[in-house]
């Protein structure tokens, strides 16, 4: 479920593996390497005008706003940048404090299928998976092997956070984000114009085929794709939209256009509920086109999945 108790591609799940470390998370090697991209900030039309196919998600109303110039990764975090996080740390993540995390079917052999007892009735493409985390995302007896350049997913949004302590960088802003999906395109739908598919071209990971049984990955990936795949957008950004779903800092409110300022843009409460955006692989027009550039949802922070990463900006120009 969402945050506005829809159906979507990411699950809702009740977490009881406690909570992520708060203490600082001190780096003693070299800071990552993140690709850096510098945006000018500057004023732009966010949110949808027409609400957008998820009125309760709160896509609009657009309006003006103002972000000061920031610096944005070209792409998402990736197992390896991840990687070297839990090396020096030691940080266990939430799926690995709970021991499972919940896994698209597809995804699953057989076997690991079987294991499964319960699925979510409103949601049952979603299994609950022991031992999936990080580094295992189908499961105990899988590994990212092949997979250090995809983005890290099962990582909850405290996850995320405490990643960004220890590499001195931060998730963005929602206004943050969109800014620098948009690549420059006043208004446009998908970060790079109006059409999916211009010329037949697949220029993100999404479905393609019927939602959830058949996926014939005419976009080349069934699951995620390399964090740098496809052709960026105007500002160099790699998959701004589809493959995995990218938290953000804002606390989730389906009244966010309402009630954050027109300048430099954020909404954060006391809440549970962060915002993602981005949509993923799992996303398709006839259930969840969420692969928009003003599309929106959230989930409870300490959620995570197989659709489920970050993207970092410079921490001394984080709003």
């Amino acid at each position: 479920m969402t945050a506005t108790g829809k159906p979507c591609c990411t699950p809702a799940q009740d977490r009881r593996g406690g909570e992520a470390a708060e203490t600082p998370l001190r780096r003693t090697g070299a800071a990552p390497d993140f690709d850096w991209r510098p945006l000018p900030g500057g004023a732009f039309l966010m949110g949808n005008p027409e609400q957008g196919r998820f009125a309760a998600d709160g896509e609009g109303p657009q309006r003006a706003v103002t972000v000061s110039p920031f610096t944005i990764a070209a792409h998402t975090v990736t197992n390896d940048q991840f990687a070297a996080f839990i090396a020096e740390t030691g940080f266990v993540t939430q799926a690995e404090r709970d021991g499972w995390s919940s896994v698209f079917h597809m995804l699953l052999p057989p076997l690991e299928k079987r294991k499964v007892r319960q699925v979510p009735r409103e949601t049952p493409w979603w299994y609950p998976v022991e031992g999936a985390s990080w580094n295992r995302p189908e499961g105990a007896a899988s590994d990212i092997g092949g997979r250090g350049d995809h983005p890290v997913v099962h990582v909850s949004w405290d996850d995320a956070n405490a990643y960004c302590r220890w590499a001195d960088v931060a998730l963005p802003t929602e206004a943050q984000w969109e800014f620098a999906a948009r690549g420059g395109l006043e208004g446009a739908l998908y970060p790079w114009g109006a059409e999916l598919t211009p010329s037949g071209e697949h220029r993100c990971n999404i479905w393609q085929g019927r939602f959830p049984t058949l996926n014939t990955a005419e976009d080349g990936h069934v699951g995620t794709a390399p964090a740098a795949a496809f052709a960026p957008n105007g500002f160099g950004l790699y998959n701004t939209v589809g493959n995995v779903w990218q938290w953000c800092a804002d606390s989730f409110s389906p009244d966010y256009h309402r009630i954050a300022p027109a300048r430099e843009p954020v909404h954060v409460d006391a809440g549970d509920m962060k915002s993602m955006r981005g949509g993923s692989f799992l996303c398709h027009e006839s259930y969840c086109d969420r692969y928009r550039c003003a599309a929106r949802t959230g989930n409870d922070r300490r959620t995570s999945a197989s659709n489920i990463g970050f993207r970092v900006v410079r921490r001394d120009q984080a709003a």
